[in-house]
């Protein structure tokens, strides 16, 4: 089961990274990457609060390693996927949880974001410099997630091979 687990966050991880080298928007002061968020839904849905946050490091680490990402991946990506993940454990939600990753990442992940431009990046912004980036990237790529959860076919074979 844990195995199974590890491979299906390798390969979100993966496509999470190689996305990010192809689709992401520029907006403002962040880069708005839907993709992201499409991750955290899923990751959430199929694997777990845990897993998601993890994915989320992963991905960020990777897109900065490669020079895709900035600092500002981490604290919108990471709160969304936490939020998301105990939102789909306590309720099996498919849009609950989809709310959860926006306003993690949107609202929560936004707000986090401005101590970190201004304290270790140097940059002096206004307290809803990020909000609007990171909530137009997470409601495209939460949208995205839930047309995917929405196929039954994706998740009747997601399910089976997590061991659900």
């Amino acid at each position: 089961m844990k195995t199974r687990k590890l491979t299906i966050s390798a390969l979100l991880i993966a496509i999470g990274a190689l996305a990010g080298q192809l689709i992401y928007i520029p907006i403002g002061a962040s880069k708005c990457f839907p993709v992201q968020h499409t991750i955290n839904v899923l990751s959430a849905v199929l694997l777990g609060p845990w897993y998601g946050v993890m994915n989320a490091f992963c991905i960020s680490l990777l897109r900065n390693f490669m020079g895709t990402g900035s600092l500002m991946a981490f604290p919108g990506s990471m709160v969304g996927a936490l939020l998301a993940g105990q939102l789909y454990r306590l309720t099996k939600n498919n849009y609950i949880t989809a709310f959860g990753e926006v306003f993690g990442t949107g609202i929560l992940g936004g707000f986090l974001a401005v101590p970190i431009a201004v304290f270790i990046m140097g940059n002096a912004v206004g307290a809803f410099a990020y909000v609007v980036p990171f909530l137009i990237s997470t409601i495209g790529g939460s949208i995205i997630a839930l047309l995917i959860l929405q196929s039954s076919a994706f998740v009747s074979t997601a399910k089976k091979i997590v061991g659900e």
